[in-house]
């Protein structure tokens, strides 16, 4: 069950960064939102996501606040009551 969760956590964040491009250049998707929550989901689960957003600290370091606010929201939304 923890691999089936696993593996349904990466299709979600990768769904959300496919939403989040198509976004860029719909009017009607929050495009940059959508990438950020799917970077927060992907964020403790792909290491190619983790060199991505050790890069965003250093070169953007106020778009990376916003990774890690949405990061802190995600975990509250998978969090077991």
């Amino acid at each position: 069950m923890n691999q089936l969760k696993q593996i349904g956590l990466l299709i979600l964040g990768w769904v959300f960064i496919g939403l989040g491009i198509l976004g860029l250049f719909l009017p009607l998707l929050q495009g940059i939102l959508f990438i950020m929550i799917g970077l927060a989901i992907l964020s403790s689960r792909s290491e190619r996501v983790k060199r991505f957003l050790k890069y965003l600290e250093e070169r953007y370091p106020e778009h990376y606040q916003r990774v890690l606010v949405w990061k802190e929201r995600v975990k509250g939304w998978f969090k077991r009551d």
